[in-house]
């Protein structure tokens, strides 16, 4: 029963998205027809992805997707980057590393790997071709940078992977040999990912002076200038205040990342509306129009992914697969390194949340039965999947990136390489050293 059931459930997965079936029919089709098999009743199905959209947590995700849309409209992200822009100065490469810089902060109120790469590749791409930057490189490292979006908090991935993870609670046999692990909570995550943000930044900073040098990307001739960087800074003080506020929020325990995404949207329309005076009725329409759209298409993903994933557990097919990889080896590095390279190689097929909503109950029970502490685990499966926005064929920066730049997505794809791997890198020590990720949650007493 178990082997038919995978046959079907996967088997008819793979077959819808080979016709072409967007993802969202291809996870709800085979499901049903598994569930028909089962002899399930129908009904079980709406009500398991009922549930799944109904989760108080859930209300953060459209909440700052809106946040970062009014972020975009109201000014907010070009005072952003005009800061980073500042402290770029003669340094060689300067403008590349801005833009990283760039996608930190955006990322830091976005949470979105798209979102970061739109709102800063409009301005720093143009910026950098202006200096005699090549076009394949600025759009490269502007997709790549983009992918520190859903790393930095507030994350949506870290979202979605901890209402995915907040249902599966560790085995009784993988506690039982390893300990109690610990609860996962989007708190939590978020204050893990944000070592891990700064250390895959810090890879592509290397990788950037690399190949800047040799390409001979030079920085202003004007060199640093102390009252430029306070101006800028002074300019863009609320823009700068925005993540102090929601993720200080966050952390000290005043508000929920929930309630922090709707302080998010509130202070984004005070600052744009009435302190900029840059946010329009027309801006806002179309913010809440792209809000609407995105939210949507995750929630409908949301809806199937869950159904699916459930189906998985009930049937054992998780712990199938783990004592599958388990009876390969036990090593936890090797099953790191499988699970990382797994990971990369969906990441570059499918979109993320699915993804995310389709896999933790597949993988997470592998991390249990080995011992991975369930926040570590999501941070790096979050950090592999980021990398998936860099790489063909789906490579979701790489098309906003070749929108902007005008130039073929094989040319871009080819100058992220370096950055690719550079990241690639980066997450197998954030992998090998659980300190990285955990260190900063422990430190704030989670």
């Amino acid at each position: 029963m178990e082997s038919e059931i995978i046959l079907i459930l996967f088997g008819g997965f793979l077959g819808l998205l080979f016709i072409g079936a967007p993802i969202t029919v291809a996870l709800g089709v085979s499901t049903m027809i598994s569930f028909l098999y089962l002899g399930e009743n129908p009904i079980k199905f709406v009500q398991i992805a009922f549930t799944s959209v109904g989760s108080f947590p859930l209300m953060a995700l459209p909440a700052f997707i809106l946040a970062g849309a009014l972020m975009e409209a109201s000014g907010l992200s070009r005072r952003l980057i005009n800061v980073a822009e500042s402290f770029a100065g003669p340094f060689t490469g300067g403008m590349s590393a801005a833009t990283v810089f760039a996608c930190l902060f955006f990322g830091a109120i976005s949470g979105s790997g798209p979102a970061t790469t739109a709102a800063v590749g409009m301005l720093m791409i143009p910026a950098m071709i202006d200096r005699k930057y090549d076009r394949d490189f600025a759009s490269a490292i502007t997709a790549s940078s983009g992918g520190l979006g859903i790393v930095i908090p507030p994350s949506i991935p870290l979202i979605i992977f901890g209402i995915a993870a907040l249902g599966m609670p560790a085995p009784p046999e993988a506690v039982a040999e390893h300990g109690t692990f610990q609860t996962v909570s989007i708190p939590k995550l978020f204050i893990a990912g944000f070592m891990p943000a700064f250390l895959i930044a810090g890879s592509l900073l290397v990788m950037n002076y690399i190949l800047a040098k040799k390409n001979g990307f030079k920085g202003s001739t004007e060199g640093w200038s102390a009252r430029h960087i306070w101006c800028e800074m002074y300019r863009g003080f609320w823009a700068l205040m925005a993540p102090v506020v929601i993720l200080g929020g966050i952390y000290s325990g005043f508000f929920t990342p929930t309630e922090a995404a709707i302080v998010a949207i509130f202070y984004t329309l005070v600052v744009g509306a009435f302190i900029y005076r840059e946010l329009s009725w027309e801006k806002l329409f179309v913010s809440l129009e792209t809000t609407t759209w995105l939210t949507g298409r995750v929630l409908l993903i949301m809806f199937t992914a869950t159904v699916f994933g459930r189906l998985l557990v009930e049937n054992q097919i998780p712990a199938i697969i783990a004592d599958g990889m388990l009876s390969v080896t036990d090593n936890i590095y090797i099953i790191w390194t499988l699970v990382i390279f797994f990971l990369l190689f969906v990441g570059m097929f499918m979109e993320t949340l699915a993804t995310i909503l389709i896999l933790v109950p597949v993988m997470l029970p592998v991390a249990y039965s080995v011992g991975i502490d369930p926040i570590h685990f999501g941070v790096v499966m979050v950090c592999c999947l980021g990398i998936g926005f860099q790489t063909p064929p789906l490579g979701e920066n790489l098309f906003i990136a070749s929108g902007i730049s005008n130039i073929s997505i094989e040319r871009i794809s080819i100058a992220a390489l370096p950055f690719a791997a550079i990241n690639t890198i980066a997450i197998f020590i954030i992998a090998f050293v659980p300190e990285i990720s955990l260190w900063l949650p422990r430190f704030f007493g989670y």
